[in-house]
């Protein structure tokens, strides 16, 4: 089977945190489209998600029209009081096939500032 080639960007970016995992972190990945943004906290070594957040819950839904940006600093806000109640505080940050700038960046940026440490 041949792979696309976002298919090849995804598995070599997650391929290369997988091989510096240590148990003490997890993997923070992160997906978004045209319109939304989510993140889950991933334990690779039991294969679960811990925690996750998502532009398209509820109470995130709720809020009044907010662009694109400040949706996913809502949204980043939200995974990292998760994170904070589950007393996570390291992870790696799985990017995928994203570039590290834009909404991406900014997403990180906020974990960053509300305790989070990648």
């Amino acid at each position: 089977m041949k792979l696309t080639t976002s298919d090849r960007k995804r598995f070599r970016v997650s391929n290369k945190l997988k091989r510096v995992a240590s148990n003490d972190r997890f993997r923070l990945s992160i997906s978004r489209s045209a319109k939304n943004i989510s993140a889950q906290i991933i334990d690779d070594t039991k294969n679960i998600t811990l925690l996750s957040a998502s532009s398209v819950e509820k109470d995130i839904k709720s809020v009044a029209k907010v662009n694109k940006i400040e949706l996913s600093k809502i949204v980043a806000e939200k995974l990292a009081k998760k994170a904070q109640e589950k007393k996570i505080t390291k992870v790696f940050f799985d990017r995928g096939i994203y570039k590290y700038h834009g909404r991406v960046k900014i997403f990180a940026e906020t974990l960053r500032k509300n305790g989070m440490k990648f």
